[in-house]
């Protein structure tokens, strides 16, 4: 009986083993095998390949675009125009490697029902060794979210998602460079601005900006910088910058108002853009594309600045560098800090720090409410900063005058009328500062009595 159940049991485990060597070397070859609708790809080209694009959209006139020696995009059709080398690379990326949802027929006999006979729209690319291929685009699936597509000599029809058609269905105004100033404006070393009839230049010194006329004065850079920016990144609005309201808009700008006319030069030369408004609307003119355009309103107000508005109100430049010295005459009253170390001293003594750094905060506020031509008298206060390691020096000198205090930098013209609070605050400040505490005595290691009850 139990050699008998023995060779049952042997029958049964040889069985399962055998079983399961079948099971596990089908399921290895299920999930290789590849599914009839697989989403193969539809096309696949290196993107940097790619030289030339063509787009024909029912309806629409044909685009073509190519690409330069320089590696630069191009349109050349329906008007040559310069691209916007992101919105085509973008597209170059998409099309290089175009991947299906499904296969839906292996090979159609018949294009017509999905709309790939008269493609609703198709595009050639050719890469640069002559080779050319076409992506064909036709209708909707009944469900509505994806598109019947084809390449042109493959004889199957995929389908795509609908927004990968929408990274293809591109117009001009789509693809075209956008830019009313076209210069390198990481290396521009001059801008002019004339506005509110004041013209201004601004010189660049590494990353510094300074205004060089109508006088050499200190220039705010934040809001130089804000000038560059809008410059930068002014844009034609092309909704109706074609056919006939090209004239519209030609006659919108001769009779408007002048706002600003701004010039940018770097080492290719200088490029102008002017402003003008006529009734609430904008309208720009530039030397390095044609036609007359509308811009954003931001535009032309962000242009629209006088010469005291790109001054530098501060009276001290250190910012936020680390001052080495600090210096403060207040009428029979005198301080005198240097910094040593971490620490701050004054006559011998370590001053404490935090009612200095309180000192020093406040001659980082003194900034001008307006600038002034004359008011400046008697100094009863000045003041003196060393910073960047004693290789900057600056001193600051203030008078009286009415309710408010007049201020000169030395060696400088400009007069910066200052509120009476910042100036109060920093005399009171300065009459604030006072040693560091004492340390407290070492710990004599003894215990204390104890106290009788």
């Amino acid at each position: 009986m139990k050699s008998t159940g023995l060779l049952i049991a042997a029958a049964v485990l040889a069985a399962l083993t055998g079983t399961l060597y079948w099971s596990d070397h089908h399921k290895a070859a299920d999930t290789t095998a590849t599914p009839v609708d697989a989403a193969p790809k539809i096309l696949a080209v290196k993107d940097s390949d790619l030289s030339k694009i063509e787009i024909k959209k029912k309806g629409a006139e044909e685009i073509a675009l190519a690409k330069n020696e320089a590696g630069k995009w191009r349109i050349t059709a329906p008007a040559s125009l310069a691209a916007d080398q992101d919105a085509v690379s973008s597209m170059v990326s998409s099309l290089s490697s175009v991947n299906s949802e499904r296969v839906v027929e292996d090979k159609a006999s018949d294009l017509k029902p999905y709309g790939l006979t008269d493609p609703a729209l198709e595009v050639d690319i050719a890469t640069k060794d002559g080779k050319s291929q076409k992506l064909l685009l036709g209708d909707d699936t009944p469900a509505g979210n994806a598109v019947f597509a084809a390449a042109f000599g493959d004889p199957r029809v995929f389908t795509i998602a609908t927004y990968t058609r929408t990274s293809f269905d591109k117009g001009p105004n789509d693809l075209r460079d956008k830019r009313l100033l076209t210069a390198d404006f990481d290396k521009i070393s001059q801008v002019e601005l004339t506005a509110k009839k004041q013209s201004i230049e601004f010189g660049r010194n590494k990353e510094a900006w300074q205004i060089l006329k109508p006088r050499p004065l200190r220039a705010d850079n934040f809001t130089v910088e804000d000038l560059v920016r809008r410059l930068k990144d002014a844009k034609m609005d092309l909704a109706a910058a074609t056919g006939a309201d090209e004239k519209k808009l030609a006659a919108a700008f001769a009779s408007g108002t002048p706002v600003a006319t701004a010039k940018v030069t770097d080492a290719a030369g200088t490029q102008e853009l002017q402003i003008r408004k006529d009734k609430d609307v904008y309208y720009a003119k530039s030397t390095a594309v044609s036609g007359i355009y509308k811009v954003a309103n931001d535009l032309g107000t962000g242009l629209d600045k006088n010469l005291d508005d790109f001054r530098n109100k501060k009276l001290f430049d250190f910012a936020f560098d680390e001052p080495n010295k600090v210096e403060v005459h207040d009428g029979s009253k005198a301080y005198f800090l240097t910094k040593g170390g971490s620490d701050w001293w004054s006559n011998g003594k370590k001053m404490d720090d935090a009612t200095v750094q309180s000192l020093i905060d406040k001659f980082r506020d003194l900034s001008a409410s307006k600038f002034v031509d004359s008011g400046f008298t008697t100094p009863l206060i000045d003041l003196t900063v060393s910073s960047n390691d004693g290789k900057r020096t600056e001193k600051v000198l203030i008078s009286k005058s009415g309710d408010n205090y007049i201020a000169k930098r030395e060696n400088e013209p400009s007069f910066y009328q200052l509120d009476s609070k910042p100036v109060e605050d920093l005399q009171k400040s300065a009459a604030d500062v006072k040693p560091a505490p004492e340390p407290a005595p070492p710990a004599t290691g003894k215990a204390a009595p104890a106290t009788k009850k």
